[in-house]
């Protein structure tokens, strides 16, 4: 019998070495239309260390986010990095996004944009470009959803296919 369980333990050893915590890489945005403020209206849900990590080296600052040493400067950066890494046009216009603000959950980062005056029946399509964090890293996966009215979309963007498409 101890020979029965030095031969699992050889045999399983190799397995447990390597079913370590496997990192991933994903953000997941949400975009709705607000009948009510006539607004596309959009979250967008990041890892903070990722994030952080990426604004870090791509402006050359510490900004110890969702901590007590918080820099002061930290949403300026999250906005001009989702102003250089997402985007939205409308029937084939880019449109300005507006930055509205940002909420910690956990370790993740929820920030919150907005297309204002969007008038929903004139729209044949919405493009969302989404490029965060594919700068930083090669598998970065970029999850979009579509919630406009009764049409509902999702897309999974890669760094090779960074663009969803929603046609009315």
């Amino acid at each position: 019998m101890n020979f029965f369980k030095k031969s699992m333990l050889l045999l399983l050893l190799p397995l447990v070495a390597f079913t370590g915590v496997h990192k991933f890489y994903v953000s997941v945005t949400s975009i709705a239309y607000s009948e009510k403020d006539k607004a596309l209206q959009i979250t967008s849900r990041i890892f903070i260390d990722d994030l952080e990590r990426t604004l870090e080296e791509r402006y050359d600052i510490d900004l110890n986010i969702a901590t007590d040493k918080e820099s002061s400067n930290t949403t300026t950066y999250i906005e001009k990095y989702l102003n250089t890494k997402f985007s939205i046009a409308i029937n084939g216009i880019k449109v300005p996004i507006k930055f509205i603000g940002k909420k910690y959950d956990n370790d993740i980062v929820i920030c919150y944009i907005e297309v204002p005056n969007v008038n929903l029946p004139t729209v044949k399509t919405i493009e969302v470009t989404n490029d965060i964090l594919f700068d930083m890293f090669d598998d970065q996966k970029n999850v979009v959803h579509f919630k406009l009215t009764n049409d509902k979309k999702s897309y999974v963007l890669t760094r090779s296919n960074n663009k969803g498409l929603l046609n009315f």
